[in-house]
């Protein structure tokens, strides 16, 4: 499976960005994707996760309801999205595109998005 992440950048407190990644290669297996984002000195953690088909979503509880995770088709390949409202300076991190497997979980990483919030 190869990950082609886009869409970090620069933000005010308070602003938005969307973070796209398109899945492509062996997909078939693709149970779920999800973003997860790692700020220098943290630990990587887990914001955001989707189901293939779309039906479930889960998030961590600090983004919730300003956070929104989606998932789209196209053939073999699959795109998950990250719309990131009222972006707080303590998130910025790099944010990275992970797939799963029943078999292996979590498995394939994107290369990573750096996402920065200035106050």
């Amino acid at each position: 499976v190869h990950l082609a992440e886009s869409g970090g950048g620069s933000v005010q407190a308070g602003g938005s960005l969307k973070l796209s990644c398109a899945a492509s290669g062996s997909t078939v297996d693709i149970v779920a994707m999800g973003w997860f984002r790692q700020a220098p000195g943290k630990e990587r953690e887990l914001v955001a996760h989707i189901t293939s088909n779309g039906d479930l979503t889960q998030y961590t509880n600090s983004v919730k309801g300003r956070f929104t995770i989606t998932i789209s088709s196209e053939s073999v390949k699959k795109n998950v999205y990250l719309e990131m409202n009222r972006l707080q300076p303590g998130e910025s991190a790099v944010y990275y595109c992970v797939t799963a497997t029943e078999k292996r979980g979590y498995g394939h990483w994107g290369q990573g998005n750096q996402v920065i919030v200035s106050s």
